[in-house]
């Protein structure tokens, strides 16, 4: 069949992703993914803040020792990129409980459908 048939029966590739985008299942997805994503972003950004503002007016705080030249400011530094990880992990394990599931019955029935 050609693609001149295929949109003439209404089956484009742009109308089956239509399809699935207003499928109850993907809109599941969505949700999920937006449950995660919106609140761990906000609190990041919430931990970032507070390290700039902590940076910028509260040298004092911020350059107070704890172990020989280790200072609160270089402990929240890098705390910032253990956060990072910490969030990644956090996603991966996520999404292989609550995302990936969805998004593997959403693939097999587009691949299953083209077959």
């Amino acid at each position: 069949m050609s693609s001149t048939e295929h949109e003439l029966a209404g089956d484009t590739p742009e109308s089956e992703w239509r399809e699935v985008q207003q499928s109850a299942e993907f809109a599941q997805l969505r949700a999920r993914l937006r449950r995660f994503v919106f609140p761990m972003t906000g609190l990041f950004l919430l931990w970032y803040l507070l390290y700039v503002l902590l940076a910028d007016y509260a040298h004092g705080f911020m350059s107070t020792k704890l172990v020989d030249n280790i200072n609160v400011g270089l402990v929240f530094g890098l705390l910032q990129f253990v956060s990072t990880f910490v969030i990644t992990g956090l996603y991966v394990r996520y999404a292989d409980r609550k995302l990936d599931p969805i998004a593997d019955k959403i693939r097999d029935e587009i691949e299953g459908g083209a077959k």
